[in-house]
């Protein structure tokens, strides 16, 4: 034991991480005094903004791993009871996480004057004023992230508190991970040229080191705790850990060289500050590797890595305090500052097949799902088990067609162009779909991976199984719900104002096209999905969903093509495209686009549904075939008897 008074070794480095991390964010505010504010043309806030937002973003990011990490090792590490009932191990994570979200949501409150101070050069008093704090509040997009934020983590505190089961923490934990966002995709990397990238990355990069670092806390505890599972416990942190490191290697790089060329790496504030968080990274991934290979004392070698961790908190403090050298480069155009990138010029044939621009969300999760799917096919085949190819054939044409649509050259233009954006829209609702549920996905994973095993913590087979029978999953794939969903998308997104505000943001625009796709797979799934929907239907009432949609799609894009004002006008016409004047006869095409595109998807659903229909019948009359057989041979057999007792 320790003497009295002192920590306990393992401690130490955590506590002095933490310390180094205020301390790095504290520095940089105070080396960059007004240097880091005249550029933007603002002036000086003054100490208490400067040191204050840093320290009290240090809080909240700590306090929403913790949150995250102690949710996700109740939901992924912790062995619920038979009931359904959160163990001992996964009740002390989630209390831990409860305390830790209102930690977070105190901080997150804190944080929007912070904001509105230092975004506008004014003392902390001036925007506490009720006048000017309303009006900030409108006009900034960064006080109103926070203020997302601090909701969401005020319900899962309050959840935290009163959750006593397995499933609804595992919903808690995707809550969590929702409330992350809202501040990362208004920072730095959302401004000026590269921003869709910078944002996809900063989302990918906050996700993976707030699980990880809040993780590896949890895990620590647990262990400290004498926890059940040790082995298991460590083994499947390892392996998260490895793969948030690449995560976490990527985005960074990708995100970085948006921000900054690298011949500024080392030579700016923020070019140091770069460097820093590159070796703060090969450390980690050199603490992981040693842990995985020797761990002769994993709490002191985890807390070690836990310490590395806090101090990469902190850089990253400073570098959302220091202006990145691209974001004071004003030679960019309107389509740069709005969609990213520049346009090459007008839609072509060619433009589509060479203007290629990888999509870091949809596109990333299509390559990663196709790679899944093979290796799940492979394991059922080494088994000695068969998978229909035409079934794999579906799931990889849907997977490209996806990633066609968001990556190519037609995902490209369909940021600025209406037309091109409603082709966009029509293969990833219409015909992505159709495809990925004809590969049967949950069957597939259901077959393939391995059971946890009695007694051990839930593995991804059993998180499916909760998520598929979820009572939310049951409620948006019912038949009425995803039909409704489906077809009202499309008028409450195009005949109101939200497709222009969602165009005018990446993070809006991206989380649009998941929507198509998450929507159209609804209900296709319902419809021709080869895995049992939640609420499943007859072949009739299947085929009643299909005509039921066919003419509000058609109604859709006659009105489209009838109208005589410019959906998302001021949105196109601030993008200043030369070559895209006639915005209306450019909408009326994409209405006629809307028509025929279709359509044409749900006849071959028609087919699809047509055809699952006959071969159902076909293979109930042979059972019933083999069943009459049956029958007529016992028939005949007991006459034979009769006669033979003759």
């Amino acid at each position: 034991m320790p003497p009295p008074g002192s920590q306990p070794p393992h401690r130490l480095p955590w506590i002095a991480g933490a310390s180094i991390a205020a301390l790095v964010s504290a520095f940089v505010a105070a080396f960059l005094g007004e240097s880091g504010y005249a550029p933007l043309g603002l002036s000086d806030p003054g100490a208490v903004v400067r040191v204050g937002i840093g320290l009290v973003r240090l809080v909240a990011d700590a306090s929403a791993a913790i949150t995250l990490g102690s949710l996700a090792f109740a939901a992924f590490f912790t062995s619920p009871r038979e009931s359904g009932g959160i163990a001992p191990d996964g009740f002390a994570a989630v209390r831990a996480a409860g305390a830790a979200a209102w930690v977070w949501a105190v901080a997150a409150v804190l944080m929007m004057p912070f904001e509105m101070a230092d975004g506008t050069g004014h003392p902390l008093r001036r925007v506490l004023s009720p006048d000017a704090f309303t009006g900030l509040f409108s006009a900034m997009y960064e006080p109103t992230a926070w203020a997302i934020t601090a909701g969401v983590a005020l319900v899962v505190a309050v959840g935290a508190r009163t959750t006593l089961r397995w499933r609804p923490a595992l919903g808690l934990t995707a809550l969590a991970a929702f409330a992350l966002l809202p501040p990362a995709v208004v920072g730095h990397s959302a401004s000026n040229a590269g921003h869709d990238f910078g944002t996809n990355a900063i989302v990918l990069h906050v996700l993976a080191a707030a699980l990880w670092m809040g993780l590896l806390a949890a895990v620590i505890a647990h262990l400290r705790r004498g926890g059940a599972h040790r082995e298991l416990v460590l083994r499947r942190y390892r392996r998260f850990a490895g793969v948030s490191w690449l995560v976490l290697a990527v985005s960074g790089l990708v995100d970085a060289l948006v921000l900054m060329p690298l011949s500024d790496l080392g030579r700016t504030a923020f070019g140091v500050l770069v460097l820093a968080k590159i070796v703060l990274l090969v450390l980690l991934g050199a603490c992981g590797s040693w842990v995985r290979r020797r761990s002769p004392a994993p709490v002191v070698l985890l807390s070690a890595e836990l310490s590395i961790m806090l101090v990469s908190v902190g850089v990253s403090m400073g570098m959302a305090q220091t202006p990145p050298p691209n974001l004071l480069d004003r030679g960019v155009s309107s389509s740069e500052v709005i969609l990213g990138y520049d346009l090459p010029g007008p839609p072509s044939a060619w433009g589509f097949l060479s203007a290629w621009r990888f999509d870091l969300v949809l596109g990333l999760a299509v390559v990663v799902l196709a790679g899944l799917y093979v290796a799940g096919v492979r394991r059922l085949r080494r088994r000695g088990d068969e998978w229909p190819a035409g079934r794999t054939a579906a799931w990889l044409a849907g997977c490209a067609t996806v990633l066609v649509a968001t990556s190519s050259g037609l995902g490209v233009y369909s940021s600025g162009v209406f037309s091109v954006h409603m082709l966009m829209h029509m293969v990833l609702n219409m015909l992505a779909p159709v495809l990925l549920v004809l590969g049967g996905p949950i069957t597939l994973a259901l077959r393939a991976l391995p059971t946890a095993g009695r007694g051990n913590p839930h593995g991804a087979r059993e998180v499916l199984l909760a998520v598929v029978h979820s009572p939310v999953a049951r409620a948006v794939a019912h038949p009425a719900i995803a039909t409704v969903l489906f077809v009202g998308s499309f008028y409450a997104l195009y005949f109101t104002p939200l497709f222009e505000n969602a165009m005018s943001e990446h993070w809006a625009h991206e989380l649009m096209n998941v929507h198509f796709v998450l929507v159209g797979y609804l209900y296709y799934w319902t419809v021709i999905g080869v895995d049992p929907a939640p609420k499943p239907l007859p072949h009739l009432g299947r085929l009643g969903m299909v005509f039921a949609v066919m003419p509000f799609h058609a109604f859709f894009g006659v009105i489209v093509m009838g109208m005589n004002d410019v959906i998302a006008e001021n949105f196109y016409r601030t993008l200043d495209l030369p070559w895209a004047q006639d915005l209306l006869a450019d909408q009326k095409l994409g209405g006629g686009i809307a028509w025929a595109a279709g359509e044409a998807p749900l006849v071959v659903v028609l087919i699809a549904l047509l055809t699952q229909w006959y071969r159902h019948d076909a293979r109930v009359a042979r059972r019933a075939d083999r069943s009459g057989d049956e029958e007529l041979a016992a028939y005949n057999a007991m006459l034979a008897k009769l006669a033979e007792r003759r």
